[in-house]
């Protein structure tokens, strides 16, 4: 076997893609190769040893570069595939990445996961305005707010505007502790819950301050135009049917609009006062205006949330458990 030595540059791409965090993706490419001596440094690897091995390993390299500059990640799974010339599974990883939203913080892959959750993806491209209707957990709120971390890192708008009435479902908020925004960080935490999966959390904060991301109370958004922007309206069912109007009309040009409810889960105190159903049936048909419902098939929380749901719903008017739906309920099914 001859012997050689080659430096190899890694050139498009972040080194760390490579190396990994304390080198764990390094670590695996050496011990692929252990007749090899393999050095890495900032943007070069250096390899001594035979030379065939050594050009396996140049190859390798930049097919492993290729990948990410082509996909824009590269995960471990990944490096492996390549590494035993495992063509099927890259292919297979190849496939699954186009269909990736976003690739959200300590390689988390946000992604459609569920036929309605593709809906919604697919509704997006020729829709301004979509409801998403249906149960918790089917990831109605989560995939809408993937759609606008996206949207935001491809440059299609400015910003990012979350919102969601601040209904007191069983507190009142004069007796709870704290300033306004500290009275209503518990009705927007599952939107920050869904941000901090999605965008890394020193740039979400530089974002928060500079008023790229902006999440508010609904009542906030009187009297603005908003522009430029992804605005997604959460908790839907509880507004007013004036409300939504109020919401609506905020669009400005170059905007999108995803409304998020579950029907079934009412906080008014007159739950008839829920305007959500009513402005579907308003708006339905209007060009560019695009309804879907979600169900318990889209479910992907904890396997038992579904039988939950399943179990409130078969209960619904056959026993004394009252749930918060009303009759306008059946008529969207």
């Amino acid at each position: 076997m001859a012997a050689g030595e080659r430096t190899i540059i890694i050139e498009g791409i972040d080194p760390l893609v490579l190396y990994g965090v304390n080198n764990t993706r390094f670590d695996l490419i050496t011990k692929h190769y252990p007749k090899l001596k393999i050095i890495g440094r900032g943007n070069t690897i250096k390899a001594v040893g035979d030379e065939q091995l050594i050009e396996d390993l140049d190859q390798k390299v930049h097919a492993m570069v290729d990948f990410h500059i082509k996909y824009g990640y590269l995960s471990e799974t990944n490096i492996k595939d390549i590494l035993q010339n495992n063509p099927e599974s890259i292919e297979k990883a190849e496939e699954d990445i186009t269909d990736v939203l976003v690739y959200g913080n300590h390689g988390k892959i946000v992604k459609a996961r569920t036929v309605n959750q593709r809906k919604l993806v697919e509704m997006y491209e020729s829709n301004d305005l979509i409801f998403a209707i249906g149960p918790a957990g089917s990831g109605k709120t989560y995939t809408a707010i993937a759609l606008a971390v996206r949207a935001l890192r491809n440059k299609e708008v400015k910003r990012i505007i979350l919102t969601r009435p601040a209904v007191e479902a069983g507190e009142r908020l004069g007796f709870l502790p704290g300033d306004m925004k500290e009275k209503l960080d518990p009705y927007l935490q599952p939107l920050y819950d869904a941000l901090h999966d999605m965008i890394p959390p020193k740039k979400l904060q530089e974002f928060m301050e500079d008023g790229t991301v902006q999440i508010a109370p609904l009542a906030y958004m009187r009297g603005r135009t908003l522009d430029n922007a992804f605005v997604i309206l959460d908790e839907a069912q509880n507004t007013t049917l004036s409300q939504l109007k109020m919401f609506l009309t905020r669009m400005g040009s170059n905007a999108k609009f995803i409304v998020t409810g579950d029907i079934t889960q009412i906080d008014l105190p007159n739950k008839d006062d829920s305007g959500l159903v009513k402005a579907i049936k308003l708006l339905e048909g209007i060009k560019d205006i695009a309804i879907i419902y979600f169900d318990t098939r889209d479910i992907i929380r904890h396997k038992l949330v579904k039988y939950i749901v399943n179990a409130f719903e078969e209960a619904k008017g056959k026993t004394d458990i009252q749930t918060d739906a009303k009759s306008d309920d059946n008529q969207t099914k």
